[in-house]
């Protein structure tokens, strides 16, 4: 029998201050330690992900190219790494960009309640997606993204929609400073 994934529950300045199953926090919105990466092509184009259909919140929405939770005692950088392996296959050196704190309800009885460490990387020639995470993939500029958010929410996952309304600076800082690296 599989255990469920644990997540490092956090208060709002950021300290860990427990831990519990992934499918209870989410039904009961508990503020948990997240992470988002943003990975950038030449063009300063982000690749997105749709998310696979069986998923279990958030399923065909679209997300920036990887996100994920750091496991008990693990670092947010080495999970971040970890899960960028998982999802798409490739390994890249990874910047950390900015904290995002958001809530959103992403399914019946499922919240999102995450402080977020968000990291930038230059996207790889090759990506290999596990197709129990990721249906599709895209590269898309940040005009794209804004356009899409306007035009056609209902297809972005709400943590997009969070971090292209509220931080829509930092990614473009972000975004320049991983393409002169």
């Amino acid at each position: 029998m599989q255990l469920e994934e644990q997540l490092i529950l956090v208060t709002e300045s950021g300290r860990a201050c427990g831990e519990a199953g992934k499918a209870d926090v989410h039904r009961r919105g508990l503020l948990h330690r997240a992470f988002s990466i943003f990975l950038v092509d030449s063009e300063g184009r982000l690749l997105v992900q749709r998310r696979a259909q069986g998923k279990y919140h958030s399923g065909g929405l679209w997300g920036n190219s990887c996100c994920g939770h750091p496991r008990p005692g693990e670092r947010t950088r080495a999970a971040a790494a970890r899960r960028l392996t998982e999802e798409l296959g490739v390994t890249v050196p990874l910047e950390a960009a900015f904290l995002a704190r958001y809530r959103a309800e992403v399914g019946p009885d499922m919240v999102e309640n995450e402080l977020v460490h968000a990291y930038f990387g230059r996207a790889p020639a090759g990506l290999h997606p596990d197709p129990n995470e990721i249906s599709e993939t895209a590269f898309l500029s940040w005009d794209e993204l804004d356009r899409a958010a306007a035009e056609r929410p209902e297809t972005l996952a709400p943590w997009l929609l969070h971090y292209l309304a509220h931080h829509g600076g930092a990614l473009r800082e972000a975004t320049r400073d991983a393409l002169e690296t």
